[in-house]
């Protein structure tokens, strides 16, 4: 496995560098003319049309500004450069420049994220940012900075997270018996849904369509938004309303790069970041109410639950992860505010 995972590293970095060469060249050479423009190699995992790519096009748009084109940034979304957890390693490296990451995705290499990954942990979007924006999300913001090696640009979330599958309804946890759902890498919500009675799979985003497809596994969870983006009502046909996560996002910039760029250029990186992540936050919440109604002309059945036989089912998981994430006071806090 550590002999593969070295393999896919050295293809990438084979990948990129000859990539590099060719945006060197391309930024060199304008009419015949030598310049020293900065490229910014920015990856996301999601599709073009995903509000990921709305927060980096608004990155894009104001460090281009605020340097006076003294910046190109490169955007390569749709996992060109790999996986998120490949994204994460590449910004580690150097190999890229930045990246937006879920939380889910991330923990495995920051696990203090994954306090943000307890299931129900957050109310609605108000109090996700409420906490995020303050000194918890700052505290954690300061451990991804140190354990990935760059710069914490800021939040935005990938969605209010919902169950869905093409076998049944999941009404109460008893119907997740027997159902193979995806989940991300997490370890927090392996348990979670290993504790609601699933057989949690982990698997790369860019894997899901067609293992529904083909039946590798029942079902999956995800925000709304992204059921139509990616297209999921193709190979599903049931979304129970569990809410039980607002997934955290994440935009990091490499530390190997910040620290190359002069001063008027890393203060324009900081600005660009602000409004990218501002951006993200507005399209997700717009693009996930429009979802809505679309998926249900598709013909995708929504249902109600009752929250709390799910929330009730996942209390181990709290008294498991509880003192790797700062104690339960801290989780009480969160809930309380």
């Amino acid at each position: 496995m550590r002999a593969k995972k070295k393999l896919v590293i050295f293809s990438l970095v084979l990948f990129l560098f000859a990539s590099c060469q060719k945006d060197k060249r391309r930024s060199s050479e304008s009419n015949g003319k030598k310049t020293d423009k900065t490229i910014i190699r920015v990856a996301q995992n999601s599709s073009i049309d995903h509000y990921y790519q709305v927060g980096l096009e608004k990155f894009k748009e104001v460090l281009e500004a605020e340097t006076k084109g003294a910046v190109e940034v490169i955007i390569y979304p749709s996992a060109q450069l790999g996986n998120e957890e490949q994204e994460i390693i590449e910004v580690k490296l150097g190999i890229i420049d930045a990246t937006i990451v879920s939380s889910g995705n991330l923990a495995p290499f920051v696990p203090e994220i994954g306090l943000f990954n307890l299931p129900f942990i957050f109310r609605d979007h108000e109090h996700f940012y409420k906490i995020l924006d303050g000194h918890i999300g700052l505290q954690v913001g300061k451990s991804i900075e140190a354990r990935i090696n760059c710069v914490f640009l800021g939040y935005c979330s990938y969605g209010i997270r919902n169950v869905f599958n093409g076998k049944k309804p999941i009404l109460t946890p008893a119907d997740f018996k027997g159902m193979k759902i995806r989940v991300m890498a997490s370890p927090i919500l392996i348990s979670s849904f290993n504790a609601l009675g699933a057989q949690a799979t982990s698997m790369s985003w860019n894997e899901l369509y067609s293992a529904l497809q083909q039946g590798v596994i029942d079902g999956a969870e995800c925000g709304t938004a992204d059921l139509l983006i990616e297209r999921f009502y193709e190979v599903t046909k049931y979304v129970s309303y569990t809410n039980h996560l607002i997934g955290a996002a994440v935009l990091i910039f490499s530390k190997k790069k910040y620290n190359k760029l002069p001063p008027s250029i890393q203060t324009a990186v900081l600005a660009a970041g602000r409004a990218g992540v501002l951006a993200a936050r507005k399209s997700e919440i717009e693009m996930s109410e429009q979802a809505l109604e679309k998926l249900k002309e598709k013909g995708i059945k929504f249902f109600s639950v009752n929250k709390d036989l799910f929330r009730e089912k996942v209390k181990p998981v709290y008294e498991k992860y509880a003192a790797k994430l700062g104690g339960m006071k801290l989780i009480e806090e969160i809930i309380r505010k």
